[in-house]
């Protein structure tokens, strides 16, 4: 697995990935409902109705051969109904629901840039691990080697018994670190799998059958922090939905102070409705029905003026947010600049030392064995090398970590297809 394959199926099976996607999909819901007043209404309404006969009011007085008053009486209508002025609610509206939708998208591209970050650190942890394994198994061999030249010279008669004894302390002394390392190399495929999506078999424990293809390396990155705070400022998603966000505030400060304002519906519709006139129920009127209505609340207790109030915080609250978030964000590209500073110089700082130590190691050994050199100094060597190696791949790890935390604080480290998914869904 690369560690394009393993974003990739993070991106289709991160449970953070689909929750966010069916945030997204709520969103869509919510833009529907939003819309909403702009759009007709088209309603059915009947009723039937019986009365008992001591309830119908009668004339006392029979007019013109006409009865009033029935015990039984039917009604039903089909009404259309087009809202034409709400107050600025219903281009309020339309706006409202692009805004959602909008910040729903950035939301989503934020969950995926996080995601992608996890991954990237978990996938390097993983091989990170994997790198120590390998350098203490070294290890190990190496005072597993020098116990054995130990041995053999103080059975030869050459060496005292504490040179042998100082190996087997020193072996003992590195085996923990091995088995260490293999715990780490579990626990991180583990997590790997985890941010992956991938439920691992409760038999399988000692050794997740995932071979990763990628190492770890120095690749390249150049950028000066103007440039950096430049990009991140104009490509952060939470940016982007913060600002969509306080523009949602505005609409609903529209909506608030709508009411306010009359409200004006057309409408249509055909109504059918049993006689007034006859007390039987097959008897009927029927015929289309057009016109408009209108409301106005005068006063409605102050609730209006509530909402007003309640809107224009929350509008410049989301003001106070935008900036807080900006000037965080600068701070996040700054601190995550200089890390990737310091990992890019530890990383050439140890660009020859394993090969100094090696050749430290090499001499060591030649002295020792012409018997010009301690074991202390062939043991300290050993322990040098180890150091060395273990320190190469741990600042190897940390700039690939610092370059990823860089690349996610700057907003580019959102894969190709996902960002051009995103863009399309915009």
């Amino acid at each position: 697995m690369s560690l394009a394959d393993a974003i990739n199926l993070a991106l289709r099976q991160n449970p953070n990935i689909l929750r966010a996607q069916k945030d997204v999909e709520v969103t869509a819901g919510i833009v529907i409902q939003t819309r909403a007043i702009a759009i007709p209404k088209v309603a059915f309404a009947g009723d039937y109705q019986a009365l008992q006969p001591s309830d119908v009011d009668k004339p006392a007085v029979v007019i013109g051969g006409f009865t009033f008053g029935t015990a039984q009486s039917w009604a039903t209508q089909l009404k259309l109904v087009q809202s034409l002025y709400e107050g600025g609610r219903i281009v309020s509206s339309l706006r409202a629901a692009r805004l959602l939708r909008e910040r729903s998208l950035l939301d989503y591209h934020t969950e995926v840039a996080n995601t992608v970050l996890v991954v990237q650190i978990a996938y390097d942890d993983v091989l990170l691990a994997e790198q120590q394994i390998t350098v203490q198994e070294a290890s190990v061999a190496l005072l597993e080697r020098e116990l054995s030249d130990a041995t053999r010279r103080f059975e030869a008669g050459t060496v005292p018994r504490f040179n042998v004894l100082r190996a087997e302390v020193e072996l003992a002394n590195a085996k923990p670190k091995l088995i260490q390392a293999r715990n780490s190399f579990r626990i991180a495929k583990n997590n790997l799998a985890t941010l992956l999506g991938i439920s691992v078999p409760r038999d399988i424990f000692e050794n997740i059958p995932m071979q990763l293809t990628g190492k770890l390396e120095a690749v390249p990155y150049d950028t000066d922090l103007p440039r950096a705070l430049s990009m991140a400022l104009e490509r952060r998603s939470e940016l982007g939905a913060l600002r969509k966000q306080e523009a949602l505030r505005k609409e609903d400060l529209v909506s608030a102070k709508a009411g306010y304002k009359p409200s004006l519906q057309a409408f249509a519709g055909y109504d059918a409705h049993k006689s007034l006139f006859s007390p039987d129920l097959n008897v009927e009127v029927h015929g289309w029905l057009t016109g408009v209505q209108m409301t106005w609340n005068m006063f409605d207790g102050l609730q209006t003026l509530g909402k007003v109030k309640e809107a224009t915080a929350r509008y410049e609250k989301a003001g106070v947010e935008l900036d807080d978030t900006g000037r965080r964000i600068e701070l996040d590209v700054r601190t995550a600049y200089s890390n990737f500073i310091e990992s890019r110089e530890v990383l050439e700082s140890q660009k020859k030392v394993v090969e100094q130590a090696e050749e430290a190691l090499r001499l060591a050994r030649a002295r020792n064995e012409a018997g010009t050199s301690t074991q202390l100094d062939l043991l300290s060597a050993q322990t040098s090398l180890t150091d060395a190696r273990s320190t190469q791949i741990q600042a190897l790890h940390d700039y690939a970590v610092a370059r990823a935390r860089l690349e996610r604080a700057v907003g580019v480290n959102v894969p190709a297809q996902a960002d051009e998914a995103v863009k399309q869904e915009k």
